[in-house]
């Protein structure tokens, strides 16, 4: 594994510094970017172009530590989906994840760095931008930071519990001693600044004009909020809100047949270059490369197939993540969603490129369990693995052979489970017909035929099979009763093909330690929380 570039400072520090410094770009397509160097804040946002470009970073730059690797070691190695042997990502595999821990460390400065951006913006956009710029230009913008805000925030609370409040920075790099603030008001918090992105932001219906999609609107603002409720168990707002999204016709099922689809996709065109930004995605990461280290998306290489004849890779290495054993038995056979998360040997592959010893061809069959390489877990990541760079087809590569392809972070597949689950509302079953329009046009999509009742266990299932790999599982079991999540963790093989391995998590283990360093800085950490007072 190559390693990443940790940042030295504080994290919170980072919170605080960043503010003096926001990173800007100058294209609504992320593409075109001066030296950052050469912009300066007060000779920025003098048009509408400068202040739509003005979030660019915040879709991607400052996601990239927590994105790399800790979104994955985190929510699927730590949930049970995925196996990883790699001493810098396998720590949660066992539970043994330590405040010393670089990647938690990584992950941790790069939410603050998110939260620095946003507040630079939500406290100084307005006063600073030009006389030319329109009002509903500098509003959207706002927006888009009151929602990156949340987003940052929404993973630290699930994360780590309590953490401080900073909705202005500069009002601390004076005292970066800072107290927690209980989780109740981290989500006071979440849930305000969701409101107000929702009242900022665009509304907007996903085209087939994918390069219109890339940033959030008014629908995503409201499908997370959405999320947020269903977490704490406000089932009415869940629902509300989901409605709100589903009857404003902005989204759309790639694949499938029923009204809330486009028949003409599937499910595999969602992890596909071309296919960045479609009528599915709700917010993505959205990676591009350039000169820079930590500007486009590792997936392909740390997915996939490197076995030294066989590699889906463009680097010298590949493999680093592998499905985990309690996985490979999850999916039906007629389960359109297992083929296009999972290489399974003899699964075929026809449009993908590879390179075979020394040579590249277009199209391979997985090879048998015990030549697939990697993580010795007999079979391989399919989602987000594009294989070898090939044109438009998956984009280009960066330096160190990172890719264009999007991460994402909400679908709309899962908000029609959330509208599912909301209607649920806690009961042992539902046969609403609401919900099981919802829920039934996700396992439809995939293959599976509809039913006429589900049960929140067979939702949860339907999550799990729906969302693996991107991210979510792990914090699916931790809004579930602890007991509950203990027993679907203890009952996982966590180990390889190899060797079967068991692990019970304690209570501890579901909030993650806050990283050393910090607590040397900022002691408070490690005090009781304080109630925070909102003006």
């Amino acid at each position: 594994m190559k390693n990443t570039k940790n940042l030295k400072t504080s994290g919170l520090l980072v919170c605080l510094l960043i503010a003096f410094n926001s990173i800007l770009s100058c294209s609504n397509d992320f593409t075109d970017r001066p030296s950052e160097d050469s912009i300066g804040v007060d000779n920025y946002y003098k048009n509408d172009d400068q202040v739509i470009s003005a979030t660019n970073a915040m879709y991607y730059k400052t996601w990239f530590q927590f994105g790399n690797k800790f979104f994955y070691a985190i929510g699927e190695v730590g949930s049970g989906n995925m196996y990883s042997g790699s001493a810098d990502v396998a720590a949660m595999r066992n539970f043994s994840i330590t405040s010393s821990d670089p990647e938690l460390y990584s992950a941790w400065s790069s939410l603050w760095a998110n939260i620095a951006q946003s507040n630079f913006l939500i406290n100084n956009l307005q006063t600073r931008a030009g006389e030319a710029v329109s009002q509903s230009v500098i509003d959207n913008a706002i927006g888009e930071a009151y929602f990156m805000r949340a987003t940052s925030y929404f993973y630290l609370v699930r994360l780590w519990g309590p953490v401080p409040i900073i909705e202005n920075s500069l009002n601390y790099i004076n005292s970066p001693n800072i107290y927690t603030n209980r989780t109740e008001d981290v989500y006071e918090l979440i849930t305000r600044d969701y409101t107000k992105a929702i009242d900022l932001l665009n509304s907007k219906v996903r085209t087939a004009n994918y390069s219109n999609n890339s940033k959030v609107s008014k629908g995503s603002a409201k499908a997370m909020l959405a999320k947020v409720y269903l977490y704490n168990k406000n089932y009415v707002k869940a629902k509300e809100l989901a409605e709100d999204v589903i009857n404003s016709g902005e989204f759309k099922l790639l694949g499938g047949n029923s009204q809330f689809s486009l028949s003409s996709k599937s499910f595999a065109d969602l992890f596909t270059y071309q296919n960045n930004n479609n009528e599915e995605s709700i917010f993505a990461i959205q990676w591009k490369g350039d000169i820079n280290y930590g500007s486009a998306n590792n997936a392909n290489t740390q997915f996939g197939i490197s076995n030294g004849n066989l590699s889906t890779s463009n680097a010298s290495y590949g493999g680093v993540f592998a499905p985990s054993q309690d996985i490979l038995s999850l999916y039906e056979s007629n389960d359109l969603r297992k083929n296009e998360t999972i290489m399974f040997p003899g699964n075929t592959y026809p449009t993908m490129k590879v390179k075979v010893g020394t040579a590249y061809q277009t199209g391979f069959t997985v090879p048998a369990a015990d030549q697939i390489g990697g993580q010795n877990a007999g079979a391989a990541i399919k989602k987000y693995c594009v294989g070898i760079v090939n044109g438009p087809v998956t984009g280009p590569i960066d330096g160190w052979a990172m890719m264009d392809n999007n991460t994402y972070i909400m679908r709309y597949a899962e908000l029609l489970l959330i509208h599912a689950e909301a209607i649920l509302a806690g009961a042992s079953s539902t046969s609403d017909a609401s919900a099981l329009n919802s829920y039934n046009a996700v396992r439809n999509r995939a293959g599976l035929a509809s039913v006429s009742s589900f049960t929140f266990d067979d939702l949860f299932t339907e999550r799990r099979k729906e969302l693996a790999f991107e991210g979510d599982y792990w914090y699916d079991l931790g809004r579930i009763p602890r007991s509950k999540a203990i027993t679907i963790i203890s009952a996982q093989n966590r180990g390889n093909r190899i060797t079967a391995e068991t692990y019970t998590p304690q209570e501890k283990d579901f909030i993650l330690p806050y990283p050393a360093s910090d607590v040397a800085k900022n002691p408070k950490l490690l005090e009781d929380p304080i109630p925070y007072n909102f003006n």
